[in-house]
């Protein structure tokens, strides 16, 4: 079963959870990734909701479809979506990060060395 994260709908969890292992390289480029029936036997979850996080990716390019064979990771996927987290990344953490230590006045050299060290400084 799914662990449910009730902020975010099944399917797009399923995405992520496909993404994560693309970039992690469980799922290499060109390799087939499980069917829909497949991901809704393991979670859990009805065969359209897999299918329709499987078809968000395809719909981005990640994943691509083998007529009468299954669905294979596209080649340049991997690359894309560590470019695509880089800038959730940036946008989530880090300029959260510096608009909060703006406030405090914590400045961009103490914020630095709090990351460098590990340790909240003085």
């Amino acid at each position: 079963m799914i662990s449910m994260d009730d902020s975010r709908p099944i399917f797009m969890q399923i995405a992520e959870r496909i993404e994560d292992d693309i970039i992690e390289t469980r799922l290499p480029e060109e390799s087939q990734v499980p069917s829909t029936n497949q991901f809704a036997a393991f979670y859990q979850i009805n065969p359209a909701t897999a299918a329709k996080g499987v078809n968000l990716l395809v719909d981005q390019g990640i994943l691509y479809k083998k007529r009468g064979i299954g669905m294979f990771v596209s080649t340049g996927a991997r690359a894309q979506l560590v470019e695509k987290r880089k800038d959730q990344f940036y946008e989530q953490y880090v300029v959260a990060m510096m608009r909060e230590a703006e406030k405090l006045g914590i400045t961009s050299e103490q914020l630095a060395e709090m990351i460098r060290t590990g340790r909240k400084g003085s």
